[in-house]
């Protein structure tokens, strides 16, 4: 990608391992939410929403193009509220069922992920 084609500034500065974690934590969260979301429990709507976000958040990070700092800080936020969402819900099913317990776990490996985004992102500006 010719750094022409970025909108986001210093994208020499920033960590690529750390991207490249969190659109890997993106990718399972996005599988295991959606795992998770056939077991038709009272999380699946959640569970559904969550993929969703986690797919478009690692959709963006692979493109980069039309991001500003602050978009992006923007989706990192939505990407972290719809997992704590979806790992609240899914931990009121995690005594009994392993697919919510992965499901919450795999939405705080993201979330945390998502984190270390953001704090990159500020420590690149």
């Amino acid at each position: 990608m010719s750094k022409n084609m970025l909108s986001m500034p210093d994208t020499a500065m920033m960590d690529m391992a750390v991207m490249q974690a969190c659109m890997d934590a993106c990718a399972a969260c996005e599988q295991a939410c959606t795992v998770c979301s056939t077991q038709m429990m009272d999380c699946a709507p959640a569970c559904m929403n969550c993929a969703d976000m986690c797919n478009t958040m690692m959709r963006a990070m692979m493109r980069m193009q039309g991001m500003t700092p602050a978009s992006m800080m923007a989706m990192l936020d939505a990407c972290i509220a719809m997992c704590q969402t979806c790992m609240d819900m899914c931990m009121t099913h995690a005594d009994h069922s392993d697919v919510c317990r992965m499901c919450a776990q795999s939405c705080q490996a993201c979330m945390d992920a998502c984190s270390a985004m953001k704090d990159m992102l500020r420590a690149a500006a």
